[in-house]
């Protein structure tokens, strides 16, 4: 029997739970202490030195994709097992192309310039003091994420360009995946010189070992969770290390009544069905009266066609009478799947209201031709991304030209919006001196 089948027997069977917790905090606090030290080298490393390291990891999750794939593959049956919704599905699942995406977005990440060591200011004090500040990384980067098995290959990569050690703690759901990628990535990397204990997954079932993570003050430096509104909410409310809270996308489109109605259609389509089961999706179709007669019936039998279930408001079942009806929850609600609120306002003014009082601070879009609608709409939502004219679903970190993500932040500390290899650096104030000292 191996470590791992007896660590599932004890909690299938009668071992204690505080035996349990105290096992998952002495496992994490040994990869954390790992990490850190691998840390203090990663940070020393040249741009030459982790570029060779992202090349070669890049060509070892080409390699070896028909293994990844596998493991992927029975994942996703035992998902399928479970009744997983389509939507969760679709994120769990690998394909030739996305492993083929997966590899080159490492070699994207490679391509960028390298954060650490670059001086972002420099100024000159009246007492000859040379103060600067210089990028410096993180330290150790904490992932909790669920059903996204890419995340470990692009947490892997921005980690290890910004000379961050980096514990991944994917989702039960896809651990066999994870467990693969992981394992050929990391290989890849110590072949190519970068330290063990860079990049490691944390691999427990069972909610313990993202418990202990979120307790490891001084061993982790920032926790990153990337998941539905549930796990992120947890790490928000209970962990002791420093959070950068990711985005749950309760996003909308407003359609205003001098929108090119042929656009917005598109728009709309796109935002919607393209990939549903992300969280860059539009949930919530906002349609100003004044062009709701003409453009909800082509945007209803457009979405219908996809596959899309639509629940409206009782003036959009007036223009579209069977179209579920919306209720409260259906505002506040991040589908992931084709389901689609649909509500009609009277005006801006009103459009503005829902988003503040529904919105999660992630992407929002207005469809207009009036620019100072337009500039209003800019100016008054309150999100990560704000659009005019274009869909929701360009808000990504390769489509942002970060190369990948490690996460879309919503709040507004440290990091906004899309996060690639800036957001995973901090400063460190530098001072040159000559024998100065203080009076």
């Amino acid at each position: 029997m191996t470590a791992m089948d007896e660590r599932d027997t004890a909690r299938a069977g009668g071992t204690a739970p505080a035996a349990l917790e105290a096992d998952d905090r002495r496992y994490v606090r040994e990869l954390a202490l790992q990490a850190r030290a691998a840390s203090r080298k990663l940070a020393t490393l040249t741009r030459a030195d982790k570029d060779r390291a992202l090349e070669a990891m890049a060509r070892a999750l080409a390699a070896e994709a028909d293994q990844i794939l596998a493991a992927n593959a029975e994942d996703v049956a035992r998902a399928r097992e479970r009744g997983m919704s389509q939507a969760l599905l679709d994120r769990l699942t690998l394909n030739p192309e996305r492993v083929r995406q997966m590899s080159e977005g490492l070699l994207a990440v490679a391509a960028l310039p390298d954060p650490i060591g670059e001086t972002v200011s420099m100024s000159r004090r009246p007492n000859g003091l040379e103060i600067g500040r210089v990028r410096v990384p993180l330290g150790v980067v904490g992932m909790i994420y669920e059903a996204r098995p890419n995340v470990t290959a692009d947490a892997a990569g921005l980690c290890l360009k910004t000379g961050n050690a980096v514990l991944l703690r994917g989702s039960s759901d896809a651990l066999n995946s994870n467990r693969a990628i992981a394992s050929v990535l990391a290989a890849a990397a110590r072949d190519a010189g970068i330290p063990d204990g860079a990049l490691q997954l944390v691999d427990r079932p069972g909610h313990g070992a993202a418990g202990a993570m979120m307790e490891a003050v001084g061993l982790i430096d920032v926790l990153i969770p990337r998941g539905g509104r549930g796990l992120i909410e947890r790490v928000v409310a209970e962990a002791r290390v420093p959070v950068i809270e990711t985005g749950v996308g309760n996003c909308h489109v407003f359609v205003d009544d001098s929108a090119d109605l042929d656009e917005a259609l598109a728009i709309v389509i796109n935002a919607k069905t393209s990939r549903p089961s992300v969280c860059n999706a539009m949930e919530t179709l906002l349609v100003h009266r004044n062009v709701a007669e003409a453009f909800l019936p082509r945007a209803a039998a457009a979405l219908r066609e996809r596959g899309v279930e639509l629940r409206g408001c009782p003036e959009a079942r007036r223009i579209v009478p069977d179209m579920a009806v919306a209720t409260e929850q259906d505002w506040h609600e991040e589908y992931l799947d084709l389901i689609l609120a649909v509500r009609v306002v009277p005006d801006l003014d009103a459009a503005l209201e829902h988003i503040a009082a529904y919105g999660t601070r992630h992407s929002e879009a207005i469809v207009t031709r009036d620019y100072v609608r337009a500039r209003r709409f800019l100016q008054e939502v309150d999100a990560a991304v704000v659009y005019v004219n274009a869909s929701t679903r360009f808000t990504d970190g390769f489509e942002f030209g970060l190369g990948a993500e490690i996460g879309i932040s919503t709040q507004k500390l440290h990091a906004r919006g899309p996060m690639g290899l800036e957001a995973l650096t901090s400063v460190k104030n530098v001072v040159y001196g000559s024998g100065q000292i203080r009076v």
